[in-house]
């Protein structure tokens, strides 16, 4: 892609230069209802973590870990959630170099309820506050997501080090790469363009389009989770014993709940409340409509009968895919990514992890890594105007860009190379660091009798 274009892609933080650039020109309006959906978009997303993440997770694991599930997504999003107005905010959403943000934002200083965060049209902005907090919900759920990986197996201290760690080397890097860009209004000529795009992440140069976390969450995450599963090993029994699901109720439940929240995690990332919000809304309905029917007639085709958990599955990887793509495709093309999605992650989840003889518990690599790669590479295709896409905006020109479909190829997979080998470079050393601190997993006796008794005193059922 031509350096010189800024695409449309994640979300963003006005820098000090082009803020006051904006006020010499125009100082940037505030609109209500931007404003008030991105607030309740937070509120959505919340609703996917807690408890969407943690029932659609509790109830794929057998009833005796339950609680352990319940309980490691409910303090990874508190403790995230601190991380993230400690610093997080700070090493993500300010200038820096291109893989890593300042400390200038520690603890929010600066930041006012009159302090303003870009939105993706010239003179808009949102209260960075509410930018903050919108923000603080997508770097709490993408730990979240990891310990589907090696679900029932776990120390809970284990878990608390890693996500830490990960979180700091990981998940705020990979965020301000993809993510972190000087507005729209620093772009006001050629020259202008460049210096500003000089001050970008590394995968924003490149011109990687990820909407919403199809790298930054999904890949990211999904890496993770498998490089953990591989690192902690099989369950004790897997393969041998029945290590079924204890309440597909509660999957069922949690990916219903997933499916309503997500439309504040794609949505939201829109940043205004205008006719692209729009179609951002509709394609991250109908994808998931159809990867929910791929992924069941993958299964009623392969196994003779579709299963609930097939379809809440498929859900989930429909929501994935459309992710990193659903401001930039055409309805049909999210259709068509919903399609791929369902039957390519039912492969992952059945047939991949199979042959590869690796337990990825709840499949967090099956549907969010591959699911997300798909989505990711996918990108390219569908935001081609010919195909029905919106193209790249050109914001010097204020006009769309012409499409090359070869060069954002280009882009997409470098966003997804660096999404993988930084992941899994980062998560490898966390797991090994934590596991030469508190060790990884759980004694066979305590595997054996539960994690929700032996290491929190309680149990989910009481019969």
């Amino acid at each position: 892609m031509n350096k010189f274009l800024c695409s449309l892609s994640g979300v963003s933080l006005l820098s000090a230069s082009a803020l006051s650039f904006a006020e010499e020109v125009a100082a940037p309006t505030v609109n209500k209802g931007d404003t008030a959906w991105v607030m309740l978009s937070t509120i959505l997303v919340i609703l996917m973590i807690v408890p969407g993440l943690a029932l659609f997770y509790g109830g794929m694991v057998r009833a005796k870990n339950m609680l352990s599930i319940l309980m490691q997504v409910f303090v990874i999003f508190s403790m995230i959630a601190l991380l993230w107005t400690i610093y997080g905010y700070s090493v993500a959403f300010t200038e820096g170099n291109a893989f890593f943000g300042g400390l200038s934002k520690m603890f929010l200083k600066g930041i006012t309820p009159d302090s303003l965060a870009a939105t993706f049209s010239k003179g808009v902005a949102i209260p960075e506050f509410a930018y903050v907090a919108f923000q603080l919900t997508f770097a709490a759920i993408t730990p979240a997501i990891i310990i589907g990986a090696f679900a029932e197996r776990i120390k809970f201290s284990a878990v608390l080090l890693f996500t830490a760690i990960w979180f700091t080397f990981s998940y705020l890097p990979l965020a301000h790469m993809v993510w972190y860009w000087a507005g729209p209004d620093a772009y006001t000529d050629a020259t202008a363009a460049e210096a500003a795009t000089a001050t970008a992440g590394f995968l924003f140069q490149k011109g990687a389009l990820d909407f919403a976390g199809g790298s930054v969450v999904h890949i990211n995450a999904g890496v993770a989770g498998l490089v953990g599963s591989l690192l902690i090993g099989k369950r004790i029994g897997y393969g041998r014993e029945s290590l079924a699901p204890h309440s597909v109720t509660m999957t069922m439940i949690g990916a219903s709940l997933l499916w309503v929240g997500w439309f504040g995690f794609n949505v939201g990332s829109n940043l205004e409340a205008n006719g692209l919000a729009t179609l951002v809304f509709l394609n991250t309905l109908l994808a998931t409509a159809a990867a929910t029917l791929s992924w069941m007639g993958a299964e009623w085709l392969m196994r003779g009968k579709p299963s609930m958990l097939g379809a809440a599955s498929g859900a989930i990887a429909g929501l994935v895919v459309i992710t990193p793509a659903c401001g930039w495709s055409g309805v049909m093309g999210a259709i068509f990514l919903g399609l791929a999605s369902g039957a390519v992650c039912f492969w992952a989840v059945t047939i991949l992890k199979a042959k590869l003889k690796y337990d990825d518990s709840l499949d967090a690599f099956g549907v969010h890594g591959i699911g997300g790669i798909v989505g990711a590479l996918g990108t390219a295709v569908v935001a081609n105007p010919a195909l029905g896409g919106t193209g790249v905006w050109d914001y010097v020109a204020n006009a769309a860009a012409e499409y090359n479909f070869g060069a954002q190829f280009i882009s997409q997979f470098w966003g997804v190379a660096v999404a993988v080998i930084w992941s899994a470079v980062v998560s490898y050393v966390a797991y090994k660091i934590v596991d030469s601190v508190v060790g990884l997993r759980v004694s066979e006796e305590d595997e054996r009798q539960g994690l929700d008794t032996t290491t929190h005193g309680e149990t989910a059922y009481h019969l």
